[in-house]
């Protein structure tokens, strides 16, 4: 590539009078005698103190004084310095004697001056009284997880996120401020680059109650800053979506007049899993089994494991161990490469961008592959009209993994579930499946469940400056996925045995469509300082599909179901339209008083004709109490504020497209012939599910901001909650849509970010805290609801959502060895109106403790995350102790030793009987686990090489990295993690079967910018 001769010499970073005479890239020689001079002010003119002073490409420097003054030694004429100070933005500046050297630094993050992204604009933080809380993904970009939503895990205080499985790219559970629905969605609004992106998962094939994540399409490297809005008068001109809070992601662009930069990130790891399940040896097995037996039938003489001479299997000693878990898990590999370009002149920008991210699974033989390009594109067509567009391609694979509860075909459970002691080989040898699962290695050798995302998230936009103080703004928006799902079964493996081989395609297409005008205009008079936003949007959402399926194949070469004896296909489409018109109104009276209006109006095909529409205002205000008289002298008060909101925002998301109508379905068959048929009984009083939100917030700053500190409480409600309530069987129709439940959440948020260290010396600490908890529970429901294969969720009035319903295991008889389990109706039996809500999934406070350490060109920063109080049902474990000394069909694990075995044994596992069923009784409290945790989540360590090394590589800088992830985990959980979940599915939430945890991992890689 050529560089023009001044574009190449800015790169450089060199003086253009010195190459041009030398011809070669050299520093300056000359050296003055007397020592340089100058001061360095803070945003508001003071003298700062404690600033890094640093003659760029060499180790000398300084620091400045109490009045902010600074000398420094041996600087050369026009030489270039480097001004550095925590809070505040790195300035170079020419060291020029003739005119002296004042230097006043612009505050950086976390400074009341941030720039902070809200709904249709932008806001200094000062000016905030909405809950918002900005991310830097910088800080996360490089955790080895799929989607950028995981990696937010205890960054922002109030947003509980749990990443339920070990599998890359599945989905992950996020919720703001708590759960507002029971049937509906209760995760947040996400908008890119002011696109309303589609988060829910497209997939359809089985892979035992998992989802892929939408999310992970989105590259984190190309991300420039997160907002996450939490309370009403933040999400309110969301109206219809902001129920759940909203996630605004703005991606990067490049600046106008800026020479072209290259941004090179290279990563290569290495992740396994920090433990396995302890499982029974082949000689425990049979040894349990046996005592199984013997209390149970009481025959010693025919104990399955005596003597072959005897009949029997052979004596427990005898019997081998079989490690399915170590052939099922890897070591495995991990590879990020991303480069970008950024740049501009005076009339455009651009960024482009370009990614690719494989990770492999722990569990064989899944990975996620991502490719990704990104083009942003602004030009300037004149003084008062800019264009642009902002594009997201992505090519996104997965070999996706059967890890939850079933179906056949599932890895983890095919690994875990077969008793140790049962050979995976025949008596001639061959691979053979054993019990009711797979062979495992034939599951690995014969896997083929995949799907491809192929994804297009962009916008195209005008801005016309119809008057100094008027902006228009109009814009259209697309999200367009192909989802292409594919999966074969052949007769080695047991789905596909019966049927001569399965095959299944399914293709399915979203698009999403968004249109919208905004007006925006910005006056100020003297003190006074006004800001209103009006606008209008249009946004139609469809969805197809099409699927296939096929059985009976010539031989297991034939994989395409055209080859199928016997196949079956079906197709549907659905679509709904939203109309909405919004607009805002902030006042600001002399940076001390703020008050912001909003109102929305949203109307949704979804609803009843008389319904569609629903109304969604806010109002906020806050008192910058630092900004009066009496305060402004208190220098060691840097912020006040107090802040207030309430408003309405609604929910619309988790009922069908035509949730309200009667509709027939075609399909049906009368005597041989085509036909049509009820499918849904319609409710034309279906209407907006509405949640109210209060919120109460303080700001403080201490000591110029070195501590800041931000509370939040708030209370929401929710009215008209939509859920399908029953229909008796005669109508013909089993449910319909309603609006039945109300469900309300009360919560508290603190967040602490302290500068702890600033030195002369360069070394610079920073502390980022925050902690919240949320109290949820329902208000209102007619009729309890019963969740899972086992009904272990229960949603019930007077209780939080997702609660567990179990029978409360009190202890194990220490005489009899029997479980006693709480006899609520002391009817004298166990039943089920003996079970009783014990716990639920959500935590009594949760949160995350960040530190930042930084030393000349050393970085270091641990992320520490933790939550305390909720529950996880161990269906792992119930499998293992429940009844596996039964047979040999199921596994045992080796927890299962600690039984009862004689009188006065103290202990909670009950002896193995098949006598008392009670002993192991499905559902029991026994396997309801403390799920409180305290996660090291990440490690990372960088150097930035220095600039007399890198100066040659066109001026840029290198800085080597390596972190570790999830390193460490501390928890009462006997399980692998806490955080698993067998299902997608937010009301089956906390139940952990079938599925492999967060992998412990290690990256080493390089950034070069240049």
């Amino acid at each position: 590539m050529k560089f023009p001769l001044p574009m190449l010499l800015l790169t450089l970073g060199l003086p253009a009078a010195t190459q041009a005479a030398h011809g070669a890239s050299v520093l300056p020689l000359l050296v003055a005698d007397e020592p340089f001079s100058g001061k360095v002010l803070d945003e508001n003119g003071a003298g700062l103190p404690g600033v890094t002073v640093r003659l760029k490409g060499t180790a000398a420097g300084t620091a400045t004084d109490e009045q902010g003054n600074f000398t420094l030694a041996g600087v050369p004429e026009d030489a270039t310095l480097l001004i550095s100070y925590v809070g505040y933005k790195t300035q170079e500046v020419r060291a020029r004697r003739a005119s002296g050297l004042t230097v006043r630094l612009v505050p950086t993050q976390g400074q009341l001056n941030e720039v902070v992204v809200v709904g249709y604009g932008t806001q200094q933080r000062k000016n905030l009284i909405g809950a918002i809380a900005k991310v830097d993904p910088s800080d996360t970009k490089a955790l080895p997880v799929g989607s950028f939503d995981a990696q937010l895990q205890g960054k922002v205080p109030g947003v509980q996120i749990s990443s339920n499985s070990g599998v890359p790219g599945q989905a992950v559970n996020v919720r703001v401020r708590g759960a507002t629905t029971i049937n509906g969605s209760n995760t947040p609004l996400y908008v890119v680059d002011g696109v309303f992106i589609n988060n829910n998962s497209l997939q359809t094939i089985s892979t035992g109650g998992k989802a892929t994540s939408p999310i992970a399409d989105l590259n984190p490297s190309d991300i420039e800053s997160i907002e996450v809005l939490k309370d009403a008068d933040a999400t309110a001109l969301y109206g219809a979506r902001g129920a759940n809070g909203v996630i605004l992601v703005t991606t990067k662009r490049g600046n106008f007049n800026q020479k072209p930069k290259v941004n090179v990130d290279v990563s290569q790891g290495w992740a396994k899993a920090a433990k396995l399940w302890d499982l029974a040896t082949g000689p425990e097995h049979a040894t349990l089994v046996n005592e199984y037996w013997l209390n149970t039938n009481g025959n010693y003489a025919t104990r399955p494991f005596r003597p072959a001479s005897e009949g029997g299997r052979g004596l427990p000693e005898e019997q081998p161990t079989f490690d399915r878990l170590g052939q099922v898990f890897r070591t495995a590999r991990l590879q990020n490469y991303d480069v970008s370009v950024s740049g501009g002149n005076a009339a455009s920008r651009y960024y482009l961008g370009g990614g690719y991210t494989k990770q492999e699974s722990i569990l064989r033989p899944i990975d996620f592959q991502r490719a990704n390009f990104k083009l942003n594109l602004d030009q300037k067509l004149s003084d008062k009209v800019q264009i642009g567009v902002s594009n997201t391609f992505t090519r996104t694979y997965r070999n996706e993994g059967r890890a939850g509860d079933g179906p056949a075909g599932g890895l983890l459970q095919a690994a875990l579930h077969t008793p140790t002691l049962l050979s995976p080989y025949d008596e001639s040898g061959r691979l053979v499946s054993r019990a009711s699962f797979d062979n495992v290695q034939l599951l690995i050798d014969n896997y083929d469940v995949n799907s491809t995302s192929l994804r297009y998230i962009g916008n195209l936009y005008g801005d016309v400056q119809l008057l100094p103080n008027l902006k228009f703004r109009t814009s259209l928006g697309v999200d367009f996925n192909n989802y292409d799902e594919k999966e074969y079964w052949n007769t080695l493996l047991i789905a596909g045995a019966g049927v001569g081989g399965l095959a299944t395609s399914s293709n399915a297409q979203y698009t999403s469509l968004l249109n919208e005008n905004t007006l925006t205009y910005r006056q100020q008079w003297g003190k006074h300082r006004v800001g209103v936003v009006v606008g209008q949007g249009l946004q139609s959402d469809t969805y197809h599909r099409t699927f296939a399926q096929g059985t009976g194949f010539p031989n297991n070469s034939f994989r395409e179901i055209s080859a199928a004896s016997v196949t079956s296909s079906t197709e549907n489409w659905t679509g709904y339209r939203l109309a909405s018109f919004f607009g805002r109104v902030d006042y600001n009276f002399d940076d001390r008083y703020l008050l912001n209006v909003s109102f929305r109006a949203d109307g949704s095909s979804r609803f009843g004709a008389a319904n569609q529409w629903g109304y969604f205002p806010s109002v906020g205000a806050a008192w910058r109490v630092k900004q009066e008289k009496f305060l402004q002298e208190a220098r060691w008060l840097s912020d006040l504020k107090l802040r207030a909101s309430y408003g309405l925002t609604g929910n619309q998301n988790g009922i069908g497209n035509f949730a309200a109508r009667g509709l027939w379905s075609g399909g049906a068959n009368y005597l041989g012939g085509p036909g049509i048929a009820p499918q849904q009984l319609g409710n034309e009083n279906l209407k907006w599910e509405q949640t109210s939100q209060a919120n109460v917030g303080l700001d403080l700053g201490f000591l110029d901001n070195r501590i800041t500190l931000e509370f939040n409480a708030y209370y929401k409600y929710t009215k008209n909650g939509l859920i399908q309530l029953t229909e008796p069987a005669t109508t013909g129709f089993s449910s319909y849509w309603s609006n039945a439940v109300e469900i309300s959440n009360k919560g508290l948020e603190f967040a602490l970010n302290t500068v702890n260290l600033r030195s002369a010396g360069g070394l610079n600490w920073t502390t980022n805290f925050n902690i919240a908890s949320n109290v949820n529970n329902i208000e209102q429901l007619a009729t309890p609801i019963q969740f899972g294969s086992r009904n272990l969720i229960l949603q019930q009035q007077g209780t939080p959502l997702y609660s567990f319903w179990v029978y409360k295991q009190l202890y194990v008889d220490p005489q009899t060895g029997n479980a006693v389990y709480d006899d609520v109706n002391k009817d004298g039996k166990i039943t089920a109106a003996d079970r009783q809500i014990v716990g639920s999934i959500w935590p009594k406070f949760f949160g995350g403790f960040t530190n930042t350490l930084t030393y000349k060109g050393f970085d270091a920063s641990v992320l520490v995350s933790f939550q305390s109080g909720n529950k996880v049902y161990n269906h792992n474990r119930f499998f293992g102790e429940g009844g596996g000394a039964r047979d040999d069909a199921r596994v045992i694990f080796a927890s299962n030793l600690a039984r009862w075995q004689k009188p006065g044994d103290v202990t909670d596992v009950p002896k193995a009987d098949g006598i008392n069923v009670n002993n192991y009784l499905d559902g029991g409290s026994r396997w309801l686990e403390d799920g409180s945790f305290i996660r090291l989540r990440n490690v990372s360590l960088g150097y930035t090489l220095p600039e007399s090394v890198t100066r040659h590589l066109l001026g840029g800088t290198v800085r080597l990295y390596a972190q570790g992830t999830n390193l460490v985990l501390l928890t009462k959980y006997t399980g692998l993690d806490p955080e698993s979940a067998s299902s997608s599915d937010a009301n089956q939430q906390g139940i952990d079967l079938g599925t492999p945890p967060q992998p412990r991992s290690w990256q080493v890689g390089v950034n070069a910018t240049f």
